[in-house]
């Protein structure tokens, strides 16, 4: 049985991240809270047909898609950067930490659409309330978890932190399957709690530093599935990148 998520309300956000360090927004809690319509990012969600493969799964997986791109959002200003590599230190994820790994960027069919900085100031802002006014180097992950091998992993190393401020993590759909419960921990306490994102463009907002996540294996219900989300994580020290030689 499919557990519902604890929605809380745009104008609330700030307040439940500071008590809890998560937060979670139906779709149209996330549409007011970035000021866009849903239909624009609706408009986004072909492009996840076209992942290419992640060739860098250590458990020898076939069920992963994705790319990556990287942004900096300064007060009103969204830049991208150089395509750069995606690393994490093993302190954070042991599966695949220490390693430079270097996806396919975004396309343009994404990231210049005008909803697309509308989404990373919107969020960022979120940051910045908690944290304060900053600027925020900002990954953006879009994965597809399909059921290929008859079974996907959402997070193959576990629960864990992702070594930055904040991470979002947007539902933008899923076909076919069960499972992919989200699961959310406090980092230094006892206390955790469960729910299933169902609707497309819920999301859950984490504060990093305070908890940590997972999503559980995803099966089909009858011959393929697959469950597709955007994850963006906010770092307000610069992107992780290997330790200076």
């Amino acid at each position: 049985m499919s557990l519902s998520p604890p929605i809380t309300p745009p104008s609330e956000v700030t307040a439940v991240l500071r008590d809890r360090g998560y937060a979670v927004l139906n779709r149209t809690g996330l549409c007011e809270l970035v000021d866009t319509p849903a239909a624009a990012l609706d408009a986004l969600r072909p492009t996840w047909d076209s992942l290419p493969p992640d060739t860098y799964l250590r458990d020898g997986g076939r069920y992963r898609t994705r790319r990556h791109s990287c942004f900096v959002v300064e007060g009103e200003e969204v830049r991208p950067v150089p395509h750069r590599a995606h690393w994490q230190p093993v302190e954070y994820n042991a599966l695949h930490g220490g390693l430079e790994r270097w996806f396919e960027p975004m396309t343009p069919a994404v990231v210049a659409q005008p909803v697309w900085p509308r989404l990373l100031r919107g969020l960022a802002a979120c940051c910045s309330a908690l944290k304060g006014q900053r600027p925020w180097f900002i990954e953006a992950h879009q994965f597809r978890i399909d059921t290929t091998d008859g079974i996907g992993r959402p997070t193959p190393e576990g629960a864990h932190r992702d070594g930055v401020d904040f991470v979002a993590v947007l539902l933008v759909g899923r076909e076919n399957i069960k499972g992919g419960e989200t699961r959310v921990f406090e980092a230094a306490g006892p206390h955790g709690i469960r729910f299933t994102l169902t609707e497309p463009w819920s999301a859950l907002l984490l504060d990093d530093e305070r908890v940590i996540h997972e999503s559980t294996p995803i099966q089909p219900l009858a011959g393929r599935g697959h469950r597709d989300t955007l994850v963006l994580t906010f770092r307000a020290k610069g992107f992780q990148g290997p330790p200076a030689p």
